[in-house]
């Protein structure tokens, strides 16, 4: 025999119910303006001089330095990134190369076991990419890429830092906002480095061309000079990879609103 639903008055019911679509309208109120308003705040500091000082010395710098670092563990050198420099091995080596497919591969067991599907896309983008950095690479293409990566992984993880605005609702990333630090790490160091690379394609002379003091060559420099890479091609693909990070992300911001606008109660994103 079912057991009988506890009777509510309908003054509680009507409560609850527009608490809960209060909730989701403000939600969605959120999704809407907080990417785009995170964007024209990073815009408005990248414009002056004191806040693009500050934009790329607290939030840009260890972004750029974890795009080397990662491109490195991807390639099979082993790297730790400091202060503006990141350390990286002279050669592959297995150790690196072994704790990048463990968490590839850990993280596509778990997803496929757990059903959590983006763990499990990650896990196999993970390993894809490893293999591209290690097998397919030679040494030199994979020490070019990463230097590119510097400003390449500036890009890339800024736009997987917005994105995590969307994700993860009913976790801590959610509750605790922390979604709100990483939506504006990520905007900061997207803007500060696309808004450089996108001038470029007109004014060559705001690359930061010439010599680091106490770190070497910068990455440009290193790209030209020691990869012979020409500058228009260096641009292109610095500003194609930003263009693809904004489509992306654009995908995700409309995927996002539309979630938070046809869910109810339940998880946005598994």
């Amino acid at each position: 025999m079912q057991a009988k639903k506890a009777d509510r008055p309908a003054g509680e019911e009507q409560r609850l119910d527009s608490g809960a679509a209060g909730e989701l309208s403000l939600e969605t109120r959120l999704r809407i303006a907080a990417l785009p308003l995170a964007l024209l705040l990073a815009l408005w500091f990248h414009a002056t001089a004191l806040g693009h000082f500050l934009q790329r010395t607290f939030l840009t710098m260890m972004v750029h330095e974890g795009g080397h670092a990662a491109t490195a563990w991807l390639c099979g050198y082993g790297a730790f990134p400091f202060l503006w420099r990141t350390w990286i091995a002279e050669s592959r080596g297995p150790l690196t190369m072994l704790l990048v497919f463990a968490a590839g591969a850990g993280l596509l067991a778990i997803g496929l076991r757990s059903g959590w599907r983006l763990g499990a896309c990650a896990g196999a983008v993970l390993l894809v990419l490893q293999l591209w950095g290690t097998a397919i690479l030679r040494p030199l293409s994979a020490q070019a890429l990463i230097t590119f990566g510097g400003d390449g992984g500036a890009l890339v993880f800024g736009t997987l830092l917005m994105m995590s605005f969307f994700f993860g609702r009913g976790t801590q990333l959610y509750r605790g906002g922390l979604r709100w630090g990483f939506l504006v790490i990520g905007a900061a160091a997207f803007v500060d480095t696309f808004a450089t690379w996108w001038q470029a394609r007109r004014d060559p002379d705001v690359i930061p061309f010439g010599e680091i003091e106490g770190v070497g060559l910068s990455d440009p420099s290193k790209l030209t000079d020691v990869y012979g890479w020409p500058t228009h091609l260096m641009i292109n693909r610095y500003v194609g990879l930003g263009v693809a990070c904004l489509l992306a992300l654009a995908c995700v911001w409309v995927w996002g609103i539309r979630a938070a606008r046809n869910a109810g109660e339940s998880d946005f994103v598994e």
